[in-house]
Parts: C-alpha cells; sequence; structure tokens
C-alpha cells in the first residue's frame, strides 16, 4: 500500500507536526457537522472519533477529532496522546484525567465512555499494538521527552 507509506512519511516529520495541528482538525470538525457526524476526513487513513470530554479547568464541553486504535471487541478504542509529536500533552488528555466520563461520536453514532489512562505492562503491550497499527507514532515519541499518554476508552452500559 504505497498510499499509506507516503502518509506515514509525510506524518513523520517536524513540518507536519507544525501545520498539521492547527489545520486536520480543524477541517476534521467542519466536515464531520456538515455530514451530521457520518464523515471525518482523517479517518480515510486512520479510524477516528469525536470525543466530547470536559474541560479539566473549564468544565465546559470540548470536542476533539483525533485518531484512534478500535479493538477487536467493537466495545473499546485507544486513544493515543501523541500531540503530533510536539513537546506537551494536549489538552483532551489533561480533560480524561480530571473527568474520565465522556462521549464518543464513532461512524455517526454518539457513544457514552469511559477513559482510563494505561500504564506498566498493559501500557506497554497496548504500545507495541499501536505501532504495528501506525509506525509514525514511533516518531513521534522519539521527539519528546515525555511519555506519549494512552487512554483505552470503554462503552459505558
Amino acid at each position: 500500500m504505497i498510499g499509506a507509506r507516503v502518509v506515514q512519511k509525510v506524518s513523520s516529520t517536524r513540518g507536519f507536526a507544525k501545520v498539521a495541528p492547527h489545520v486536520i482538525p480543524a477541517l476534521d470538525r467542519a466536515v464531520h457537522r456538515l455530514t451530521r457526524g457520518k464523515v471525518l476526513l482523517s479517518a480515510q487513513m486512520l479510524p477516528g472519533v469525536i470525543l466530547t470530554s470536559t474541560g479539566a479547568r473549564s468544565g465546559l464541553p470540548r470536542r476533539t477529532p483525533l485518531a484512534c486504535m478500535p479493538e477487536e471487541n467493537g466495545r473499546s478504542w485507544i486513544l493515543i496522546g501523541s500531540n503530533f509529536g510536539r513537546t506537551g500533552h494536549p489538552a483532551w488528555t489533561a480533560n480524561l484525567l480530571a473527568h474520565p466520563d465522556a462521549e464518543v461520536s464513532w461512524k455517526g453514532r454518539d457513544i457514552p465512555v469511559t477513559a482510563r489512562l494505561l500504564e506498566g505492562e498493559e501500557r506497554a503491550a497496548v504500545w507495541k499494538a499501536v505501532l504495528a497499527f501506525w509506525p509514525p507514532y514511533a516518531t513521534y515519541q522519539a521527539r519528546v521527552e515525555r511519555e506519549i499518554r494512552l487512554f483505552r476508552i470503554v462503552r459505558r452500559s
């Protein structure tokens, strides 16, 4: 799949890390809104969700388009706090740490979820799966001193 390799190579560059955080989420939000939740542009390459979390400081709803790694059972997803390989943790990770109950829009459906930060051996095992799923995450991790946060989000009953 040559297209995927090209996208992976481009997404690993520092230039992409500077531009993408300003362009991709805005496009994703606009297209998602226009298609009533049925289309997420970035999901044409990687699966994606729109995460609605509660702001850690503001307490206000925050909508963030994110790439995700769906898990086999269809009831959970892995969210990767790579922040495109930039130095700080993305704000949505602080929101989930403060308020783990959230909602995702997945394939046009709004689903209530609970998030949990992965740590230790569990994180290490999931990180291996994440790197197999999208290898550029290794470049993002090598570029920063912080450990990229991984969350498992699970459907609430």
